[in-house]
């Protein structure tokens, strides 16, 4: 293996910075891999972007606000079948028409919304109030919203990394935004080291990850809150309540995929106090910390704790 030469790639998707490190018998090859993974996560992205108005997602969207029918494509009926997993295992927590309530939540402004709007937003929340015959989605509730946040990174992370694999690259890491998935550990055999950010601090870590192989994901109020009165809200959002989550403040997650790995830190965040234990139950490798800065989770439960992760 010790012939093989480290090629990183630096690319933005999905609109955040993203990079893709692998190691190959010639730049070339390495290349090409890297070219087809990111191909593919710009196309995921022009699918399923809700910021772009040709955008699949978008053409969902003006459907359902019209209280609609529209047929599907296999690829993104797989995705709602897992978001409807998902929104089964959480109780109605993990919810992708819950995004409307962004409508409400503007983290730039400084302010929390007035009740009534959030109240009246709550009445186009709710997978329930969705008609899913595969491959026909109707809308009976006019004006609801799709929002794959939670899914489509971590999908296309899982999807860059099995691209790279299936180049012949067998040892690399894909991260896109913090979404990670390892194609396989370096090229001497050493693990990937992995920072995982605290959420209320960009200099500070909560543990170095040390991994082999699997997938990492994380959810928390890391970039868009507010802070009112000594009170942050983040952008988490209850799509029962519509207010933000108030008990865990970050989790991740290691899995065999990103996208578990990714529905189940974001289900533990929206099951708050009770997101520890679901955890717990779940079985998966996991950290977390609360909004008073307690932390804790099978993987580790102390500032700069070195964590490795084989199986």
């Amino acid at each position: 293996m010790n012939n093989l030469k480290y090629y990183r790639r630096e690319f933005k998707a999905m609109g955040i910075p993203c990079d893709i490190q692998l190691f190959a018998h010639d730049e070339a090859k390495a290349r090409h891999a890297a070219d087809a993974a990111i191909a593919d996560a710009q196309r995921l992205q022009a699918l399923y972007s809700r910021y772009k108005a040709d955008s699949f997602l978008s053409e969902i969207n003006r459907v359902a606000a019209i209280g609609g029918s529209i047929g599907v494509d296999d690829e993104t009926a797989c995705l709602l079948d897992y978001t409807v997993t998902c929104y089964e295992q959480s109780d109605g927590l993990f919810d992708i028409t819950s995004g409307i309530l962004r409508h409400a939540w503007k983290f730039d402004q400084g302010k929390l919304p007035e009740q009534s709007l959030i109240d009246e937003l709550l009445e186009k929340v709710g997978w329930h109030k969705v008609i899913w015959k595969r491959p026909v989605l109707t809308f009976p509730v006019p004006g609801m919203e799709f929002d794959f946040g939670g899914v489509v990174k971590e999908y296309s992370v899982d999807r860059a990394a099995a691209l790279c694999y299936a180049q012949g690259i067998k040892h690399g890491v894909v991260n896109l935004g913090g979404d990670i998935k390892v194609i396989g550990p370096r090229d001497d055999g050493s693990p990937w080291r992995i920072g995982i950010r605290h959420p209320h601090s960009k200099e500070a870590l909560l543990g170095t990850l040390l991994l082999y192989k699997g997938a990492l994901a994380s959810s928390g109020d890391y970039e868009r809150c507010i802070l009112i009165n000594g009170v942050r809200y983040g952008h988490v959002l209850n799509p029962k309540t519509g207010w933000p989550v108030r008990h865990l403040a970050a989790v991740s997650v290691v899995g065999e995929f990103c996208v578990v790995a990714g529905s189940a830190s974001m289900i533990a965040m929206l099951k708050e106090s009770q997101g520890a234990d679901w955890l717990h139950d779940l079985g998966l490798p996991h950290l977390w910390v609360d909004v008073h800065g307690a932390s804790g989770g099978s993987m580790a439960t102390k500032t700069n704790d070195t964590i490795v992760w084989r199986e």
